[in-house]
């Protein structure tokens, strides 16, 4: 029975999604935020772009390449916008990856993480 329902969640959830029903552009989440910097220096980005850790940038897990996102440190009240170029975190505890100039706007590198919300401004 829950898989019967987990299933129809999914079939009507996805169609919706991919065609933009889900409305992106009023797409928010609140968690965890971290940061990733010089090691990626220079390296491919999943969007082919190379990192730069001095940019406003951050790696979203599903958001479209080039979207405009507002990060809100929840702490501190500190905000930044950051253009999404990369695919990530990878710990299922975290909603978004900054890059380093990013993370330093907002008073995220001396604990590493922060919690934060996050809001889509602009979509591509």
């Amino acid at each position: 029975m829950m898989l019967k329902l987990v299933l129809l969640i999914f079939l009507l959830f996805v169609p919706l999604y991919q065609n933009k029903g889900f409305a992106l552009e009023h797409y928010s989440n609140i968690g965890l935020a971290s940061w990733y910097g010089m090691e990626f220096q220079g390296k491919e980005t999943a969007s082919g772009r190379p990192f730069d850790a001095h940019e406003f940038t951050a790696a979203h897990k599903f958001l479209p390449f080039g979207t405009i996102v507002k990060v809100v440190n929840l702490r501190n009240g500190k905000e930044v916008l950051v253009n999404i170029i990369d695919r990530g975190p990878f710990s299922q505890k975290r909603i978004i990856d900054l890059s380093h100039a990013a993370a330093k706007s907002i008073g995220l590198l001396k604990k590493g993480i922060a919690r934060v919300k996050i809001e889509v401004i602009s979509t591509p």
